[in-house]
């Protein structure tokens, strides 16, 4: 776990459209993530 205030690692995910993302790339912007659960299953 993070501690307040300390930055998140990198990573890169896939955005809406299948186009890599990195989170170094938006470094100064802000940034909001969003995820749930995979489809049909419990939880």
């Amino acid at each position: 776990m993070l501690d307040v205030d300390s930055p998140a690692p990198d990573f890169e995910a896939p955005d809406q459209h299948g186009n890599i993302v990195r989170l170094a790339d938006l470094r100064g912007s802000w940034v909001v993530l969003w995820w749930y659960p995979k489809a049909s299953t419990a939880g």
